[in-house]
């Protein structure tokens, strides 16, 4: 199925999706090939295409990811210096709805038909040894490629939200899934289904004009 979006709609109303994502519904392993194969086309630095995607579908693997998770999310969400915002701020507002819907899908995570886990191959690990130079190159090597899924994903009815908390625990997803742990760097979880209904909108963002500089700072 293919909603026949524009390119400003389908870049204006990809959400994060957590609380819409049809957890019964099968996805077929062809259409996220067709996803991927769009992904593919993104830029990768000096045509280096170091990217793995691992789709995990096992309940017993999902399942001990999403656990994972699961704690991670419990130790995030109850640190005492969360992010605060005027009270004007349009992410004040958002906020309590934002974090029933990551609750939600920390409950849920271990039920999405479909886990992506995206990869960045290289000689080494990105850890913090890694200059400024090294790691944008490398990120910069793998993001456009995820987002241009999540796009591709949007424009067929699916929908996905770009998740890193299993991330303390990646050694032990690497060796789970078999990911060569020295020199394979994990970039996130991203949980894949249908969405129950396909009518998203823009969400409310600070205007640019109170992001942008010209010049200088």
């Amino acid at each position: 199925m293919r909603l026949g979006l524009d390119a400003d709609e389908v870049l204006t109303t990809t959400r994060s999706v957590r609380k819409r994502l049809d957890l019964e519904r099968p996805v077929e392993r062809e259409v996220i090939e067709e996803c991927l194969d769009i992904a593919l086309q993104a830029p990768t630095g000096s045509n280096a295409q170091g990217w793995q995607w691992v789709f995990v579908t096992d309940p017993e693997k999902k399942k001990v990811i999403a656990d994972f998770y699961g704690a991670n999310y419990d130790k995030y969400t109850n640190r005492p210096d969360q992010p605060q915002y005027g009270v004007d701020d349009p992410r004040t507002a958002q906020r309590p709805k934002i974090m029933d819907s990551s609750r939600y899908l920390r409950e849920i995570f271990h039920q999405v038909p479909v886990m992506m886990i995206p990869c960045i191959q290289g000689q080494g690990r990105l850890d913090s040894g890694v200059p400024t130079f090294g790691q944008a190159s490398a990120w910069g090597s793998i993001l456009p490629a995820v987002w241009s899924f999540m796009l591709a994903l949007r424009e067929r009815g699916l929908g996905s939200a770009w998740t890193t908390l299993h991330l303390p625990n990646e050694k032990e997803v690497a060796d789970l899934l078999g990911i060569p742990f020295d020199t394979v760097t994990q970039a996130g979880l991203f949980p894949i289904a249908y969405t129950t209904g396909t009518d998203f909108k823009l969400a409310k963002r600070l205007p640019g004009s109170d992001l942008s500089h010209w010049d200088e700072w």
